[in-house]
């Protein structure tokens, strides 16, 4: 997992009525590092029809579609993985219920990372690393140092480290070495409307992914 690990948040897309799917492509043209529905407030069914709306799309794209909270709708909708919080279905009841799903989990301090990672989960996140306002009542911000000392950890266990909460393309360059994908929701969301809007999606989304893409080898470079 490398990259922009971009996230469908519905209640930010809501406010400006952008609908889901199309801001989805937009992003998925660029082949992000993971792509996840995060719908707090939508019934569980349609939830299940939006996931399988988006599922063949990943899947086209070669994108991985990650459920937040929901490992029973990641299942049904044929996702590749599920997100969890510290409040949410623990890790080792999720692997019973998804055997074959990847989980990933979000921490908050380094005593919460290292409990995460001693399950050995697909990939961990930390934040928020900066002030963030995608979540009503956010827990407080970890700061790049405490950052520093999680990418040591998760190198070491061997898990992708991905950041999270008020990440800009900005911010998202003093990231670049310390993680391996960059949690993304409001810098996605476009100035304008219609399709110069979805155009102005996949250029934020590139700037953004490309910043972790690894450099292209020269022909002819020592291996």
């Amino acid at each position: 997992m490398r990259g922009l690990y971009a996230i469908v948040d519905l209640g930010a897309l809501g406010a400006r009525r952008l609908d889901p799917v199309a801001f989805a492509a937009a992003v998925l043209r660029v082949g992000p590092a993971a792509l996840q529905l995060r719908a707090k407030d939508l019934p569980a069914r349609e939830v299940l029809s939006l996931l399988r709306e988006l599922a063949p799309m990943c899947r086209r794209a070669g994108v991985p579609l990650v459920a937040n909270d929901r490992p029973d709708l990641a299942l049904l909708a044929g996702c590749d993985m599920v997100h969890v919080g510290q409040d949410d279905m623990p890790i080792e009841r999720v692997r019973r219920i998804t055997p074959g799903l990847g989980v990933g989990v979000s921490t908050h301090s380094l005593d919460q990372l290292g409990a995460a990672l001693l399950t050995g989960p697909t990939y961990v996140a930390l934040g928020p690393i900066f002030e963030t306002r995608s979540k009503s009542h956010p827990d407080p911000v970890v700061g790049i140092e405490v950052l520093r000392a999680a990418s040591v950890q998760a190198e070491a266990a061997r898990v992708p480290l991905v950041a999270i909460g008020g990440i800009t393309r900005e911010r998202a360059g003093d990231l670049v070495g310390l993680v391996d994908a960059v949690a993304v929701i409001g810098e996605l969301l476009p100035s304008r409307t219609g399709s110069d809007g979805l155009r102005e999606v996949t250029s934020r989304a590139q700037a953004i992914h490309d910043l972790f893409a690894p450099a292209p080898v020269l022909a002819g470079a020592a291996r």
